[in-house]
């Protein structure tokens, strides 16, 4: 009799724990199809999850939580691309031109850091008493970092710059101002929900 009691427990308890294993993962799946569902109205859908969808169990499907991981990557993207350019920016054998673009968009990027950095802090002192306000400062600070990255992709722009420096610099620029349009789209969604 003692041995069905355990079998019957053992039973039990694999029912059990089968069933807060597959709630775990329906949660998991739910959340990175938030995640999709919400990047579907970027510009940049695929790169939108892509940078998101390993930060799924801290979003779960809270679309504050979703703007701001999306403002936190396009500020981790901006740093590390502009110490990557500013590291370019010291190759030798670049010509005149490159050189000022190249001092012209670290500027830029220097800017886009910081207007983001003031996002990322508004978005984190949110209150529902001046939401308005706040947002439309997030929203405008945001639009102001993507400007100054669409500049320095345009220093880069033309027949005037061909070669290794325009290559590697507009890939690294077209990529921040795609995840920097993703978090703008994804604040606005946030905005409108609240508005």
């Amino acid at each position: 009799m003692g041995s069905y009691i355990n079998k019957s427990l053992l039973i039990i308890i694999t029912l059990f724990t089968s069933s807060l294993n597959y709630g775990c993962a329906a949660t998991g799946a739910t959340n990175t199809d938030f995640i999709k569902t919400s990047c579907s109205t970027t510009t940049y859908p695929t790169l939108c999850y892509s940078s998101l969808s390993s930060q799924a169990s801290s979003i779960q499907q809270d679309p504050k939580l979703l703007a701001h991981a999306a403002l936190s990557v396009s500020l981790d993207t901006a740093r590390s691309t502009s110490i990557n350019i500013v590291k370019l920016s010291r190759a030798a054998g670049m010509t005149a031109h490159e050189v000022g673009a190249m001092r012209d968009c670290v500027e830029e990027l220097s800017d886009s850091v910081d207007q983001l950095r003031r996002s990322m802090a508004e978005m984190s002192q949110m209150r529902s008493s001046n939401f308005g306000l706040m947002m439309n400062d997030i929203q405008t600070w945001i639009s102001t970092a993507l400007t100054d990255e669409d500049t320095c992709a345009d220093g880069f722009a033309g027949k005037a710059m061909n070669g290794g420096v325009k290559t590697a610099v507009r890939q690294r620029i077209l990529n921040i101002v795609h995840i920097t349009s993703n978090a703008l789209a994804l604040v606005n969604s946030y905005a409108a929900l609240n508005g």
